[in-house]
């Protein structure tokens, strides 16, 4: 069972990736606005989908709020940090079992929105395509810190920015699975956007 959630805090909507306790700093833009932990507190789920704003291009003259929908798990250890090498994937699947649940975890080596670790550059992602499912395992480009592309229509998704599309045919960006990082451990917790094939991310 779900419940729905509108973020209308103007304060809360844009917020730094959680600290090592799990909650949110708000600083940046862009980024989550609300932890898990403070959510899940706050509506009493096991499971739960909520809306938060995002800015995209923020700094610039295309600077826009768009909204975004979240959803939230009970967590998962996907990784350690002290395990990741630079550039190297690292295939888990989340938020179950079930189809198209493939994600990849990554150190980009720069920051990026979302990310986690000292550099926050630690972030993870869907496999899946947003335009019509298209496998996205062993796309990953070091160079450009993007996935793609995509073998069927070419779309090709950057990074370090939400996983935004760069070129190519889909209209949505690539679901950007939520990272909370306990001292070495990497918890999924959550995602940004819903993964292809799926009505409301919760049903595999």
């Amino acid at each position: 069972m779900t419940s729905q959630t509108k973020v209308n805090n103007p304060a809360a909507r844009v917020a730094s990736p959680p600290d090592s306790k799990g909650d949110v700093v708000p600083s940046g833009a862009g980024k989550c606005v609300m932890s898990r932990r403070n959510f899940l507190f706050a509506s009493g789920a096991a499971t739960a989908t909520f809306t938060v704003m995002m800015v995209l291009n923020p700094g610039t003259a295309q600077a826009k709020k768009v909204p975004a929908t979240v959803a939230t798990y009970p967590r998962k250890l996907i990784g350690k940090l002290s395990q990741l090498k630079e550039d190297v994937p690292v295939e888990f699947p989340y938020p179950d079992e079930g189809a198209y649940s493939e994600a990849m975890l990554v150190k980009l080596g720069k920051p990026a929105g979302g990310g986690i670790g000292p550099r926050k550059d630690v972030v993870a992602f869907s496999y899946t395509c947003t335009h019509q499912g298209g496998p996205l395992a062993g796309t990953y480009k070091p160079k450009d810190k993007a996935l793609g592309p995509c073998p069927l229509h070419l779309s090709t998704y950057d990074l370090t920015r939400h996983g935004i599309l760069i070129s190519g045919q889909a209209y949505q960006s690539l679901p950007q699975i939520l990272l909370e990082l306990e001292g070495d451990n990497i918890y999924a917790v959550g995602v940004f956007g819903l993964i292809f094939g799926r009505f409301d991310n919760l049903q595999g």
